[in-house]
């Protein structure tokens, strides 16, 4: 009898605990639904979202290929084009570097926010150097260096000191090519950072370009590319 008590009692509680989640799902019906909803909102939410920045940014990168292709196309005529295989070709320089500035200024409208619209940012400074544009193209690639992206930020610092070495501002390229040696990336090595910085003073410091390859060869001597470029370099270096 006391075991049949027992068993009663255990089924009477869990029947009332029952009861009174049924009592309180009743009560809360409406709030378990919208909550529900909410959630699966939410999940669908962060679904679209992903999809959406993952469109756009291969959208982004489509359009900055394009725009690559046309920086690196052919000069010449379309017959010598299809001769020498190349897919796109414009009969001067100048015109093909407007397209490809046109090219790169929309992705960095319209997709900004975005890798490709940071890189394009400094094809952008690039483009405009060539066109013969070295203010312009200083400050472009002066906020293109601002980018959060330690690679990319390290490749517009390379390509202004590039610029800078261009207009005769050595001095200030040799101080942006060091730091980038002292903190290289992925990007751009310590290497590749010390040989711009050797280049940009052959022409007019020959004796510190020198210096700065014999400290390459130091350095990377066990790397048989670095050191064949090193030998042509210094071979054809001015005394």
């Amino acid at each position: 009898m006391d075991r049949y008590t027992r068993h009663q009692l255990k089924h009477d509680e869990f029947q009332e605990k029952m009861e009174v989640l049924q009592v309180f799902a009743e009560e809360h019906l409406k709030q378990i639904i919208l909550v529900g909803i909410a959630a699966i909102a939410v999940v669908g939410a962060v679904w679209w979202m992903k999809s959406y920045y993952a469109h756009r940014e291969a959208t982004a990168n489509t359009e900055l290929q394009a725009a690559i292709t046309t920086f690196h196309a052919y000069v010449g005529s379309s017959q010598q084009a299809a001769q020498m295989g190349a897919t796109a070709s414009f009969p001067t320089a100048k015109e093909k570097y407007q397209k490809a500035l046109s090219q790169f200024s929309e992705v960095v409208k319209n997709y900004p926010h975005t890798k490709a619209a940071d890189y394009a940012l400094i094809q952008m400074g690039i483009s405009q150097s060539m066109l013969g544009n070295e203010k312009t193209a200083i400050k472009t690639l002066q906020n293109a260096a601002k980018s959060s992206d330690n690679d990319i930020a390290s490749q517009a610092r390379f390509a202004l000191a590039g610029v800078l070495a261009k207009t005769g501002k050595i001095s200030e390229a040799a101080k942006i090519y060091q730091n980038l040696a002292a903190h290289p990336t992925t990007m751009v090595p310590r290497a590749t950072a010390l040989l711009a910085m050797a280049d940009a003073y052959r022409a007019t410091q020959p004796k510190r370009a020198r210096e700065i390859y014999e400290q390459v060869q130091k350095e990377y001597s066990s790397d048989p590319v670095i050191a064949d470029s090193l030998k042509q370099q210094m071979a054809s270096l001015p005394e």
